[in-house]
């Protein structure tokens, strides 16, 4: 199937720009086949949004980003390395270089708010405890947290408070990539859209690249520059917001305007 937006967009005609690149990848579990033959370019600097229906292996083709979990064949490339059969300092790097926000927030139950954000510092092992202090300050501040709640544990915290700890986790090493799975999953319509809106600021300052899984049409329109739709196991179409609306195939009719109404999407497509 004809895929949209690449050829048109002069933004990303660049392959140097390709900051991921995964070819050919085929993922199966058991006699189920998610990804066949599924290519992929992630250009440096973008908010490349990931939508599919259940089952199209849009998580999964997240994790493999990440190195979480291996396809049977075909090859997912960061910063110009394989995912798969990089030696350790090349992967190490790849994984410094990237910060990830999981859709629960997934911070450790045992740890204070402080003790999640330090935690990929430490893990370095080449900074002071002084300087480390000053890290976690600086990031809870970037996601407007309060140092008086440094030492919270996460079960008191609210679930806007949960994404935003994440996400100054996710940001403790100054990240080029950052990966984001259903960000404003859980969070109502306010706490959605200033979540929202903290990501745009910190992509400005920090220009890192974005990588998104989400179903929310408000948070595709407001923060990606172009949609990758999965369906049947493939990219089937990728562009920005109104060249994937116009396409055809029957998963985009459904989710882009079954599910809303034609003067939602309307109104959301002209922002």
């Amino acid at each position: 199937m004809t895929l949209i937006g690449d050829d048109q967009n002069t933004q990303y005609n660049n392959v140097q720009d390709c900051i991921i690149e995964v070819k050919g990848l085929h993922t199966q579990f058991g006699e189920n086949v998610v990804h066949q033959d599924l290519n992929l370019c992630v250009h440096n600097g973008e908010v490349l949004a990931l939508v599919g229906g259940s089952g199209s292996g849009k998580t999964t083709l997240l994790r493999q980003m990440l190195g979480l979990e291996t396809p049977v064949h075909g090859t997912v490339k960061v910063f110009g390395c394989s995912r798969f059969d990089c030696d350790y300092n090349l992967l190490k790097s790849i994984r410094i270089r990237s910060g990830v926000l999981f859709q629960s927030g997934a911070l450790f139950s045992a740890l204070s708010v402080y003790d999640n954000v330090a935690f990929p510092l430490r893990e370095l092992h080449s900074l002071n405890e002084s300087m480390i202090r000053d890290l976690v300050m600086l990031k809870l501040a970037m996601v407007a947290i309060d140092t008086k709640h440094a030492n919270k544990m996460p079960a008191d915290l609210s679930g806007g408070m949960i994404k935003r700890v994440a996400l100054a986790r996710a940001l403790a090493l100054d990240p080029e990539l950052l990966f984001l799975d259903e960000p404003t999953a859980g969070l109502d319509p306010e706490l959605s859209e200033s979540f929202v809106e903290l990501i745009l600021t910190l992509r400005t300052e920090m220009k890192f690249t974005i990588i998104m899984v989400t179903h929310d049409l408000s948070t595709l329109s407001t923060l990606s520059d172009r949609i990758a739709v999965l369906a049947d196991q493939h990219v089937v179409a990728i562009g920005n917001l109104k060249e994937v609306c116009d396409h055809q195939h029957p998963f985009i009719q459904s989710f882009f305007k079954a599910a809303h109404s034609q003067t939602k999407l309307a109104k959301i497509v002209r922002r």
